[in-house]
C-alpha cells in the first residue's frame, strides 16, 4: 500500500500550462504503476495517463495525447504530470492513483488513491 498526496492544481487561462504532483509515502514504491485520473462535475472518474513501475512505458487518453506527459523518479517517489495547451474541456479534480504490476485504465483496478486536486481552465 502506498499514500499518495497531489499538489499543483490551479486556476489556468486556456492554453496555459500546470505540473501536477503527486508525493508518495510506502513501501516499494518502485513497483507500482502510477496513473492520473480526472473527474469531471457530474461526469465518472476517467484515465488520463499511467506509467510503468520502471518508467519505460507511458500511456495516455486520447484526448491529452500531445498535451500532457507523465514521468516519475523513483528515488524521490514522484509522479508528475505536465500539461500544456490546457482546454477549459480539462477542468477536472485529478486523482494520482497507484497499482502493484501494470497501468490500467480502470478506476476499480487501483486500490490507492491520493485526495485529488482541483484544475480548472478559463476560456
Amino acid at each position: 500500500q502506498v499514500q499518495l498526496v497531489e499538489s499543483g492544481g490551479g486556476l489556468v487561462q486556456a492554453g496555459g500550462s500546470l505540473r501536477l504532483s503527486c508525493a508518495a509515502s510506502g513501501r516499494a514504491f518502485e513497483r507500482y504503476a502510477m496513473a492520473w485520473f480526472r473527474q469531471a462535475p457530474g461526469k465518472e472518474r476517467r484515465f488520463v495517463a499511467g506509467i510503468k513501475s520502471s518508467g519505460t512505458n507511458e500511456d495516455y487518453a486520447d484526448s491529452v495525447k500531445g498535451r500532457f506527459t507523465i514521468s516519475r523518479d523513483n528515488a524521490k517517489r514522484l509522479v508528475v504530470l505536465q500539461m500544456n495547451s490546457l482546454k477549459p474541456e480539462d477542468t477536472a479534480v485529478y486523482y494520482c492513483a497507484a497499482r502493484y504490476s501494470r497501468v490500467s485504465y480502470l478506476v476499480d483496478e487501483y486500490p490507492d488513491w491520493g485526495q485529488g486536486t482541483q484544475v480548472t481552465v478559463s476560456s
